[in-house]
């Protein structure tokens, strides 16, 4: 059993997963001209800042990076706001990048501007998936998946600059 405090994947260990989404990432879209990815604000988006990259690394297929802010706390009081809202995301894939996926809450109020157009696929990729499912959201990349109680809280850490690590606090 993993005691709280604990530091669950180190540097190495968080930029080897986000490589090995990259590479799932490419495999299930080997055919597509374009793939959007779109962070959730803000540790969600530095996770799509990376994993664009290491996309970019490994796939000749062409991509855009976006930011998705929404009101974590109250997301059906608040708007989503998209960072490039001219983009046209009719017939393209679009993988939603967030840090956790807890409940599932941030995710589903997060595809409010995708379900406006006829968007040919939705995909999420979350580094870690503590299994607490409220809505029924299932993450198609996962880097790790760790059953947690409710009163633990995992942190992801991804500032430029330092190491990237996953805690459980």
């Amino acid at each position: 059993m993993i005691q709280e405090d604990s530091l669950i994947l180190d540097h190495q260990q968080t930029l080897n997963k986000i490589r090995r989404i990259a590479y799932e990432v490419y495999e299930n879209n080997f055919e597509e001209e374009e793939i959007i990815f779109a962070g959730i604000y803000d540790t969600g988006y530095l996770f799509a800042e990376i994993l664009a990259a290491e996309f970019q690394k490994v796939a000749p297929i062409s991509h855009q990076l976006i930011k998705i802010k929404l009101d974590k706390a109250s997301p059906t009081q608040s708007d989503v706001e998209i960072s490039d809202s001219e983009m046209d995301f009719t017939n393209k894939v679009i993988v939603i990048a967030d840090d956790v996926l807890n409940t599932g809450k941030t995710i589903v109020y997060s595809l409010r501007p995708f379900l406006k157009v006829p968007v040919k696929k939705i995909q999420v990729a979350v580094i870690v998936d503590r299994n607490h499912l409220s809505f029924p959201v299932e993450a198609t990349f996962v880097g790790y998946e760790l059953s947690t109680t409710v009163n633990q809280h995992i942190e992801v850490k991804l500032e430029t600059g330092q190491p990237y690590s996953v805690y459980l606090k």
